[in-house]
């Protein structure tokens, strides 16, 4: 036997080894810890692949293949021609992220399969066993038989094991399929098709499982399709252009990879980092230049109808009131101010004249280049907002002489939206078309050293590994529903949900922070029925813990802030983390999670409930032995109700080590919110 393999270095623990084997039927492949397991195998000329955990099948054996056009389907006659194994294990540290180290320990398997009549076409099935979950993908090696080729369908099955009660967002919804809806819950054999990360719960109430996938590149978004007749079997479901056709490509060729995360507890399922570790390392030689921070900006405004987008006399983006809030920013410790509705193109309907907007021009009234200056002077970083409502060529258009103004200017972060379900083609929102679109912008935002934040996204697939640049981004209803929203705005459940579904996929752009809980600051109602903030302003404050995202907002108006107490939350909050414990939570009705902050010795505590009340008691073990803190707590004031009462807040400090235990008491859609700092000689804060 020869062991090929990378060579041992301390300084990474990385040891991995390649041992060829022969070519059963069947193979498999199991996690460090022996946990989760994945079998390979052919039947009747077809394969399959299943998942273990603990020696119980979560998937039952789910076919794999593809279909293209012109070709016969890439499922029959194929046997396994070889396998070979390796062994990874290294610990990275991101530039920013919910935790600061992640341990990459799996164990690969990869299977060479054949077709055993013409046309002969072969691939590898690369797997992947990780203690949090296993992942596969295809690997098409150049060959005469599969050059060019138009893929009409990826047959890939998820056949799971038992009617797992899943949480979901439909994926062929007209007008909703930005991701923008509320979640619903049901057996997965009820279900039509759906999003990912699509997250389900199974019968046994002790597994919890999440379909998603990873390093999506030149490839189309993977939707899920419900079980026929009943059945438990999910299918994957590309996103298609125009003509049908789903993905386009040339060998070789890789798919991404089909991550199937796996926890015994849903407080284990995040922070989720299996995605990430089947990205690329960073392609950036210095990311010095990302800043996570939290900003404010001219956008709220617009939402409530007090501003418009459009030029006229309501015109938000005006130089006046940009540098308003600069000065507020500056005064308030914020690194950042976004302002929409800044360049030409918002007049009249935007989203059907979306070639007229210019990323360049400014309206007359917004004097980009002195903004810039100003910003600069007051230490603030001016936000660009490009909306492109799918007008993707007149945006590609732009896209250079735009970054490279903008980076002229000092100006080092964009804010994009794509506010359309299909391109001016016809093309899908998800599609192979839309997905090079997107890491185009990524990889052009990169050489101009801008950070984005993108709204009306695809969905997260890790790539903020590879680009530390991609920061943020929206991908589900947020908080702009509370400003608008025909049915009243996100019930108090939904922030609960969003922490166990989209937010495994990464960070969110939420937009937190709005204190005028009952709206009475606001212009005309848009919709017939008026919509309202469903929280109490305590949870509004938790939610800067709970949902994570680099960048994050401060979204009321500025005056809404001035003379409240509980704004200091928002200014002492960190955005960047060093360490993150789940400590409670269920999904769709609580969660209560503590995060370290970066490079401190701080740590926040978000709590939030949906409409029922709750009390927790929760220890504070995760506190450094022989440490004294105090805790700024900023809880529900007396009779705190999201539908009665919501404004109060009751602000107290106390005295807490490690062995202290916190008494949480949230109000019906309330929350709490909790900065624990040290204090003695050398670890005071500030209070």
């Amino acid at each position: 036997m020869r062991i090929y393999g990378r060579r041992f270095t301390p300084a990474s623990a990385l040891l991995a080894f390649f041992i060829p084997c022969a070519a059963p039927s069947q193979v498999r492949v199991a996690s460090p810890d022996g946990r989760n397991a994945v079998v390979v195998e052919t039947h009747e000329g077809r394969l399959y692949y299943s998942v273990e955990r603990d020696g119980r099948p979560l998937l039952t054996p789910s076919l794999l293949g593809f279909d293209f056009r012109g070709a016969p389907p890439l499922r029959d006659s194929l046997r396994i021609v070889d396998s070979s194994r390796s062994t990874f294990d290294e610990t990275w540290t991101q530039p920013w992220g919910e935790v600061s180290r992640i341990r990459d320990h799996h164990n690969e398997l990869k299977v060479g399969v054949e077709e055993t009549r013409a046309p002969n076409r072969k691939f590898t099935l690369a797997v992947r066993a990780f203690n949090d979950g296993v992942a596969f993908r295809y690997e098409f090696p150049a060959q005469p038989s599969l050059a060019d080729f138009e893929m009409m369908d990826e047959l890939t099955e998820f056949a799971i094991a038992d009617n797992a009660r899943a949480w979901w967002i439909a994926s062929n919804r007209p007008r909703l399929d930005r991701s923008e809806q509320l979640w619903s819950e049901g057996p997965v054999s009820t279900l039509d098709s759906v999003q990912t990360p699509l997250t389900m719960e199974l019968r046994d109430g002790k597994t919890f499982v999440v379909i998603h996938e990873a390093n999506l590149v030149d490839y189309a978004k993977m939707n899920i399709r419900g079980p026929r007749m009943e059945s438990r079997t999910l299918r994957a479901d590309l996103a298609p252009y125009a003509d049908g056709v789903k993905v386009r490509g040339h060998t070789p060729f890789v798919t991404p990879w089909r991550t199937i995360q796996i926890a015994d507890k849903v407080t284990e399922l995040s922070p989720s980092v299996i995605g990430l570790n089947l990205n690329p390392p960073p392609v950036l030689a210095n990311t010095d230049w990302i800043k996570p921070m939290k900003y404010v900006g001219i956008w709220w405004g617009m939402h409530i109808n007090t501003m418009t987008w459009s030029s006229g006399p309501k015109h938000g983006a005006t130089t006046a009131n940009t540098k308003r809030y600069i000065d507020f920013a500056a005064a308030n410790g914020f690194g950042g101010v976004l302002v929409e509705g800044w360049n030409v193109g918002w007049d009249g309907d935007w989203i059907q004249n979306r070639n007229a907007f210019s990323f360049t021009q400014s309206y007359p009234d917004y004097d980009l280049p002195e903004l810039a200056r100003y910003a600069r002077s007051k230490g603030v970083h001016l936000i660009v907002h490009n909306e492109t409502s799918g007008g993707i060529q007149n945006y590609e258009r732009q896209m250079d002489s735009a970054f490279s103004l903008y980076h002229s200017l000092g100006l080092d972060g964009i804010k994009s939206g794509y506010v359309t379900d299909l391109t001016s083609e016809g093309h899908s929102h998800w599609g192979q078309f839309m997905v090079n679109h997107y890491r185009h912008v990524i990889e052009k935002a990169a050489q101009y050293h801008i950070m984005l934040d993108a709204h009306e996204p695809i969905h997260d697939t890790g790539e903020r590994r590879t680009y530390p640049n991609m920061m943020s981004r929206e991908g589900a209803r947020g908080q702009e529903y509370n400003a608008w929203g025909g049915d009243g705005g996100n019930p108090p459940e939904h922030e609960t949900i969003l922490f166990f579904t989209r937010l495994l996929d990464g960070p969110m752009d939420f937009t937190p922070g709005i204190f005028d809980i009952l709206r009475t600051h606001t212009g005309p109602a848009r919709l017939n029925e008026e919509p309202r903030v469903r929280t109490t302003i305590a949870k509004q404050l938790a939610l800067y813990v709970v949902i994570y995202s680099p960048l994050q907002m401060a979204a009321d108006l500025p005056e809404n802030y001035d003379q409240v107490p509980a704004f200091q939350f928002i200014k002492d909050v960190a955005v960047d983390w060093d360490t993150t414990r789940v400590i409670d939570g269920k999904i769709g009705d609580y969660v209560i999670v503590a995060r370290k902050q970066k490079s401190s010795p701080q740590w926040f505590l978000g709590a939030i409930t949906d409409e029922e009340a709750r009390t927790f008691s929760v220890p504070l073990t995760f506190l450094d032995r022989g440490k004294a803190y105090v805790a700024d707590i900023y809880a529900d004031g007396p009779g705190a109700n999201w539908l009665t009462n919501p404004t109060p807040v009751a602000i107290s400090h106390r005295a807490v080590t490690r062995n202290s235990v916190l008494r949480i008491a949230l109000a019906p859609g309330g929350g709490q919110a909790i900065r624990i700092r040290p204090v003695g000689p050398r670890g005071g804060t500030r209070p």
